[in-house]
Formats: C-alpha cells, sequence, structure tokens
C-alpha cells in the first residue's frame, strides 16, 4: 500500500497514450482519453501531449506499432521532464517492459493508475485491505516483466505498492498475501454486517453514480453532514452511512465509491465487499451530471455495474444533478427565455417517460429542487415502512 505521509514532490509530466481498434472506435477513445487526463490530475500527474494509433488490435508486444513507438521515444527525447507514459488500456508486464526499455520512462496503464488513486484514497481498514488485494492481483501476472520496473524506477504514480522489493515478485509469496488479505477481508466484512444489523430496521438509501457526478455533495445537503466532497475522481472511497430524519420519517443514507468506465475487473471484486451497502438498501438514488458530454453513457456503466451486483431490479430515483451547468453550458446568453423553457422541458419529458415519471432535476451545489427531492423521498420511504414494518405506525404520517 501506499506511504499515506508521502506527497508528491512536484508534478510528474505524462504523455498519454491510446488505440483505435475493432472495439474501439475513434470517438470513444478521444472520450477515453480526455476522462485518462482527469484520472492522471487527480494522481498527481500533468498531461502534456496524447498519441493515439489505428490498428486492427494491440500489439502483442509493444501494444502499438513500431512507428509510433519511435514516434513517442523521440518526442520524449526531446522533452527531458517527462517522466511517465500512460496507456489506456490494460498492458501486460511484458509489454511494460518493452515500452519501457523502447521509452526510457515509466509506463503505467489505465488500471494501475485508477489503483493508484485508490491507494491514496483508502482511509479505513476495509478500503486499505481492498485496494492492496486489488494491487497484489494487478501484479500477480505481469510479475515476470515488472519486477524489474518497480524495483528500476522506484516513486511516484502507479509504483507506490506493493511488489517493490525482488523479494515480493515472488508468486508464491504474492499469492500468500492475496490469501491472507482475503482472510482479513472476511473477518471485516463480518463486522461490518453485524454493524449493519445492528442499526434496526430502517429504511435504507444509496447514492449511487458515475465518478465526480456530485453523490457527496447532495449527501452532505440531504444529511447536513460534512462528507468530503472536491472536483476530482473518487474522491469517496469509504462508503459513508448517516442517519437523516424528513419531517418525522427517519431513514439511513449511505454515499458509496463511484462507478467508472474500464474499471479494473480486480477492484470490482475486491470492493463487492463495500458495495453492501449497495445491495442491502431499499432504494437507490443514481445521480447523474447532466452537464457532461457523456451523460448518457456514464449512465450506462453505472446501469450495467448495478446489474453484475443484481441491484438492477430496486427502486431508483434518477437524479439529474448540475442543472446550472447545464444551462450555462448548452444555452446562448442570447437565446430567448421561452426558447430555453421549451427546450428544458422537452429535456424534463423525456426523462421521465424513460424513466416512468422517477426522475428529478436539481443542482445540489445551489440547492435547486431540493425541496421536491426531499418529498420525493419521504413517499417512497414511508410507502415502504407501510409494506414492510405495518407496525411502525409513528414512521407512516
Amino acid at each position: 500500500m501506499i506511504d499515506k505521509k508521502s506527497k508528491f514532490s512536484k508534478e510528474e509530466k505524462a504523455i498519454l497514450v491510446g488505440l483505435v481498434h475493432k472495439q474501439q472506435t475513434e470517438q470513444q477513445l478521444k472520450e477515453y482519453l480526455h476522462e485518462l487526463a482527469f484520472l492522471a490530475e487527480t494522481a498527481g500527474a500533468k498531461t502534456v501531449k496524447t498519441f493515439f494509433q489505428k490498428l486492427p488490435h494491440p500489439d502483442s508486444k509493444t501494444f502499438i506499432g513500431k512507428g509510433k513507438l519511435e514516434e513517442i521515444a523521440a518526442y520524449i527525447a526531446g522533452k527531458e521532464d517527462i517522466e511517465v507514459a500512460i496507456f489506456d488500456d490494460e498492458l501486460t508486464g511484458a509489454q511494460i517492459s518493452n515500452i519501457e526499455k523502447a521509452l526510457n520512462v515509466k509506463v503505467i496503464d489505465r488500471s494501475d493508475l485508477i489503483l493508484d488513486i485508490f491507494a491514496n484514497r483508502a482511509k479505513t481498514a476495509q478500503a486499505k485491505a481492498q485496494v492492496e488485494l486489488a494491487q497484489y492481483q494487478y501484479i500477480l501476472p505481469r510479475l515476470r516483466g515488472m519486477w524489474k520496473h518497480l524495483e528500476r524506477l522506484g516513486g511516484g504514480i502507479g509504483t507506490r505498492g506493493p511488489g517493490e522489493t525482488e523479494i515480493e515478485t515472488d508468486r508464491r509469496i504474492v499469492r500468500d498475501k492475496i490469501a491472507l488479505l482475503r482472510k482479513r477481508l472476511v473477518e471485516i466484512d463480518k463486522q461490518a454486517y453485524t454493524q449493519r444489523k445492528d442499526r434496526g430496521e430502517f429504511i435504507r438509501v444509496a447514492l449511487v453514480g458515475y465518478t465526480n457526478v456530485g453523490k457527496s455533495t447532495l449527501m452532505n445537503v440531504l444529511s447536513k453532514s460534512e462528507v468530503f466532497a472536491e472536483n476530482k475522481l473518487f474522491a469517496t472511497l469509504d462508503t459513508t452511512t448517516r442517519k437523516v430524519v424528513f419531517n418525522n420519517t427517519p431513514f439511513l443514507l449511505s454515499d458509496t465509491v463511484g462507478f467508472i468506465r474500464k474499471l479494473p475487473h480486480h477492484l470490482v471484486e475486491s470492493f463487492k465487499s463495500t458495495l453492501d451497502e449497495v445491495k442491502e438498501s431499499d432504494i437507490l438514488l443514481h445521480v447523474i451530471d447532466i452537464s457532461h458530454p457523456q451523460y448518457e453513457d456514464q449512465m450506462a456503466v453505472v446501469n450495467k455495474t448495478l446489474q453484475e451486483l443484481s441491484c438492477h431490479n430496486k427502486p431508483v430515483i434518477y437524479i439529474f444533478n448540475k442543472m446550472d451547468l447545464y444551462v450555462k453550458n448548452t444555452f446562448d446568453e442570447w437565446l430567448e427565455g421561452d426558447t430555453k423553457q421549451q427546450l428544458l422541458q422537452e429535456l424534463k419529458e423525456r426523462w421521465t417517460n424513460e424513466t416512468q415519471g422517477n426522475c428529478i432535476f436539481i443542482s445540489a451545489t445551489e440547492k435547486q429542487n431540493i425541496d421536491e427531492l426531499r418529498n420525493t423521498l419521504i413517499s417512497k420511504i414511508r410507502e415502504l415502512y407501510r409494506i414492510r414494518y405495518p407496525y411502525k405506525t409513528e414512521f407512516l404520517y
């Protein structure tokens, strides 16, 4: 795991590399690379240039073609301050080793970058163990080419984790560590399960959504608590639960880790226990950043992840957040007010139809339409109390 006291001594300069292939269009890649740049910024790196190439499939030895690799190497050679090359797709240990020989800089992939961010954000024992388990599962199939890479380069983004000494590259030792971490997580999960059982007979509501859509900000608005929130990816890693009371109607509200495209499978597996809060919830609040150009793609990623967690049949309220930014980014200041209102009405009607009326349009930062959200929640929560706990008459009115 990352040394929690360590800080970046300086901002690392990075280049990003992606590939257009049969399963990924150029438009998709541009969106992914834009997100990769945001991930790099979150980790403490500054993107100075982006490269991409069109190939039928990734090269088994170097991911990209020889000519493109030489082009990138020439660019790096003329820029002495570039320290890391970040690839948008997963690389094998051999690919990392071969690319580093050609570029003479540290090479990491998207999964390694996300793991690095998670390692830096983990605060609780559970989150730390989950991240460490995911790190070892990532390293295990890459040991042959990776230990030299980690030992030689040391420090910085993508190298702050297990596997930094030669002895830890031994497969048996790594497997032992994985087994130990899994055992530790089972014990932590038992404790967490007991704590959830001790919360009493309350309706549970969970905030879910893509990373950086405003879940933690909304959590603060609804619960009047101080949950950490900032404009970076994965600002929230540990699940936070608060008891909230609206009009004498109590419920438990949980903020959960955000989802993202191309989330490493081993990370999803490691964090399934954290996502138990989602699985055990009664109502899901799917928060969406409607101001984001690809908000519909982000919705699809979240819905797919919920399906993988077998949570797709739960009651969902779709909360279209950041309406203030949507209006600012979408409409020209000279657009007539009536036209603007008509376009907004069409947008709301579209999603009202697609969600069977289970949607609300808000701005958490500006506290727009929060009262409507509260009233909708009160109605749905009381309805569930009537069904599940009919004897709790104090919650029904």
